[in-house]
């Protein structure tokens, strides 16, 4: 598939008219919130906060070309992010605890975020990847109707942290291109001690049925560049705490064995996780080592093989 030769989903999707009615359902669903399993039943088009500390509008931190995405993103000139602030998890160890705790950023309209993705087009980024997007989906139709009359026409990357409701994911069926979900944990337990969400591991099984029924296994063009599909990324956390064997083999026999998955390394301590003993110290080599070979145990082999810069903190 020559790039350029390639229109995404939305575009035509926008041309039908169909914007319209999934932006009335998304709102429909913030009166009496229930974008995410959290469902804090509060009336966010009135201004009511609830567990992401999000109303009306979408808050945004920031926006930029980034180059330290998976390689299938990134390509020669970046993946066009935009950094959303706040979380519906809001995860004990989070890197980004500045954003999703902090809340660091601005409030939008429609219209400023729709600029935001035609200025990374006018960069020339492969995509436009919306971060932690799980909480303003309303919001993102509202700016991606706003950019299509404009001339967006580049993949959209839904880039989360994998605890979504489904009936919020019906709503970008034909919109979102590459689904790029984390899958966190597979033990309750774990997940409630570090996310306060026992029934994450649920919900995420219940994400990536969804995800992969609408977009399939990732496709690349003639440049290794992804167009389309579910792209899975799991932090190996100390411990095993994260349950990467078995989430590997549920990726491979449920979803999969062609899913493309990013086995991430780049676990540190963060936030609260220096006052947890079972998450206050870096992976080692070894727990690394188990994590890639559960992967290929289950029989996945389409891992994200890209190095990156190490850059390690004093402990």
């Amino acid at each position: 598939m020559a790039e350029g030769a390639w229109v995404p989903g939305y575009v035509g999707l926008f041309e039908t008219g169909e914007f319209a009615r999934r932006i009335e359902a998304g709102l429909g669903m913030m009166e009496s919130c229930t974008l995410c399993p959290r469902r804090c039943g509060i009336n966010r088009l009135a201004g009511e906060t609830g567990y992401c500390r999000t109303g009306r509008r979408a808050r945004i931190a920031s926006y930029n070309a980034h180059f330290g995405e998976e390689a299938p993103l990134v390509g020669r000139r970046g993946s066009g992010t935009i950094f959303v602030s706040s979380c519906n998890l809001l995860c004990s160890f989070c890197q980004n605890a500045e954003i999703s705790h902090g809340n660091e950023g601005v409030d939008v309209m429609p219209g400023q975020m729709a600029a935001m993705m035609l200025d990374l087009a006018a960069m020339g980024c492969h995509n436009i990847n919306i971060v932690t997007p799980t909480h303003i989906v309303p919001m993102l139709l509202e700016a991606l109707a706003a950019a299509v009359p404009q001339g967006l026409s580049l993949p959209l990357v839904y880039n989360c942290g994998g605890y979504e409701s489904v009936e919020a994911l019906r709503l970008l069926e034909g919109v979102v291109d590459i689904y790029m979900p984390d899958f966190k944990f597979w033990d309750p337990q774990w997940a409630e001690r570090f996310c306060q969400a026992d029934d994450y591991p649920e919900r995420a099984r219940e994400a990536l049925h969804e995800m992969h029924r609408q977009v399939g296994d990732l496709v690349l063009d003639e440049m290794g560049i992804a167009r389309k599909g579910l792209l899975v990324r799991h932090l190996v956390m100390p411990n095993s705490v994260g349950g990467t064997a078995e989430i590997m083999r549920f990726l491979a026999r449920e979803i999969s064995p062609d899913t493309y998955v990013n086995v991430m390394d780049q676990y540190r301590p963060c936030w609260e996780a220096r006052k947890d003993r079972l998450i206050d110290r870096r992976l080692t080599a070894a727990e690394f080592s188990a994590a890639l070979d559960a992967a290929h145990a289950a029989g996945l082999h389409r891992l994200d093989r890209r190095e990156r810069p190490r850059i390690f903190f004093g402990l």
